[in-house]
């Protein structure tokens, strides 16, 4: 499947930095799509949404893993969306543009990351923090 997204786009880039330094991460394509993770995908970039009949392919986002609460507020801000496949596992998206708080994107990878990494992979990320 050919790339969604040219693999030097910069937002793309910002992402793969921040998505690569948690530990054990790597990245792989998944349907044309870059997808960070451990054992299970902790990100996405670029995934679709569905507005009413209208669906809005590869928009420059990051869609992530997050408990219910966290999901359900995000999603009551306008750039964050249900996105398409992932949403029903509990994915919400998050456009990115040149106001992207990046600091709040990083804490919404780690927080995805924290929920399907394995135990010794969190453990490193916590001892990460303890030793910063």
């Amino acid at each position: 499947m050919p790339h969604a997204f040219d693999p030097h786009h910069p937002t793309l880039v910002r992402v793969r930095q921040l998505a690569l330094a948690l530990p054990g991460a790597a990245e792989k394509l998944v349907v044309g799509h870059p997808a960070f993770y451990t054992r299970k995908v902790f990100a996405y970039f670029g995934m679709s949404y569905k507005t009413g009949d209208t669906w809005t392919h590869n928009p420059v986002s990051v869609s992530v893993l997050l408990p219910d609460d966290e999901r359900l507020a995000l999603l009551e801000e306008a750039r964050c969306f249900v996105p398409g496949y992932i949403g029903p596992a509990g994915f919400v998206g998050v456009l990115l543009d040149d106001a992207t708080d990046w600091e709040e994107i990083g804490e919404l990878l780690e927080e995805s990351f924290r929920l399907t990494a394995g135990a010794r992979l969190v453990a490193a990320l916590d001892g990460r923090h303890r030793s910063s």
